[in-house]
C-alpha cells in the first residue's frame, strides 16, 4: 500500500517568494486520479490519494502557506505581513511529505487564516474553507465538517453579492448552486430552497445545465426536509 501511494504521488520543487527558501512538496499524479463519486457539495473521491490533501503549498521556513495557483501571487506588502504575523512566530516544520488527513487540515487552516491576513477574495477564502469541511468529512468530524461548512457558505454569500466572478473558476450558477446545497447541508432548508430555486429560474442556468439539473433534484430534496 505504502508503495502504491509513493507511486501516485511526486515531489514538485518550490521556491518561496517570501523568504526564498527551496523546497519540494508532494502533488498527486494527475495519471494516477480514478475518480469513484462525487458528494453534491463536489467533494470527490478518489481510488487511493486525495489531491485535495495537497492543494497548499506550505514553506517550511517561513510558514507562507497558500494554494498552488495563489502561492506565487503576494505582492510585497504582503510578504512583509507574513513575516510580521506568521514568520515570526514559526517554529520550522514541514509539510512536503505524505500528508495524513489532520496534515492536510492544519496546512488548509494556515492557508485561511493567512488567506484573511492577505485579504484574499471571498471566493478564494470560501473554497479554502470548503476544503476543510471536506477534510473533515473525510476524517469523519461532523462537528467540525459543519463548522468549516457554515464559515464556507458565508464567505461565498459575501462573494456572491460583492465579487466579480468572470475571471474565476465559478460562474454565477455554479456558486448559487453550492450556497444552496452549503445551506441544505447546515440544515436550512428555507434558504437552501430559496437558493436552488434561484438558480432553476435563471435564464443563465441553461448554459449549464448539469448544475441546473442538480439544483432541481437537491431543491426537491430540500423542500422535503
Amino acid at each position: 500500500m505504502e508503495l502504491q501511494m509513493m507511486d501516485e504521488l511526486y515531489d514538485k520543487n518550490v521556491k518561496c517568494p517570501v523568504c526564498s527558501t527551496d523546497y519540494s512538496t508532494k502533488k498527486v499524479r494527475t495519471r494516477a486520479l480514478r475518480l469513484i463519486k462525487q458528494d453534491e457539495d463536489f467533494l470527490p473521491y478518489y481510488q487511493g490519494e486525495n489531491p485535495i490533501k495537497y492543494r497548499v503549498f506550505v514553506c517550511p521556513n517561513c510558514g507562507y502557506a497558500a494554494y498552488e495557483d495563489k502561492y506565487n501571487a503576494i505582492s510585497d506588502q504582503g510578504k512583509e505581513e507574513i513575516k510580521r504575523k506568521i514568520s515570526s512566530q514559526w517554529k520550522k516544520r514541514s509539510y512536503g511529505n505524505v500528508r495524513s488527513t489532520d496534515e492536510a487540515i492544519e496546512t488548509c487552516k494556515l492557508a485561511l487564516y493567512e488567506g484573511q491576513i492577505l485579504e484574499e477574495s471571498r471566493l478564494y477564502l470560501g473554497t479554502v474553507a470548503l476544503n476543510i469541511a471536506w477534510l473533515c468529512r473525510l476524517k469523519g468530524d461532523v462537528d467540525q465538517e459543519k463548522r468549516f461548512l457554515k464559515i464556507a457558505k458565508d464567505f461565498y454569500e459575501e462573494g456572491y453579492y460583492k465579487e466579480d466572478l468572470s475571471n474565476t473558476s465559478m460562474d454565477e450558477i455554479k456558486l448559487g448552486y453550492l450556497i444552496g446545497e452549503l445551506y441544505r447541508r447546515l440544515g436550512d432548508a428555507d434558504n437552501a430552497v430559496k437558493w436552488f430555486n434561484a438558480v432553476v429560474t435563471s435564464h443563465n442556468s441553461y448554459s449549464n445545465p448539469n448544475i441546473r439539473k442538480m439544483a432541481v433534484e437537491q431543491w426537491r430534496l430540500a423542500k422535503g426536509e
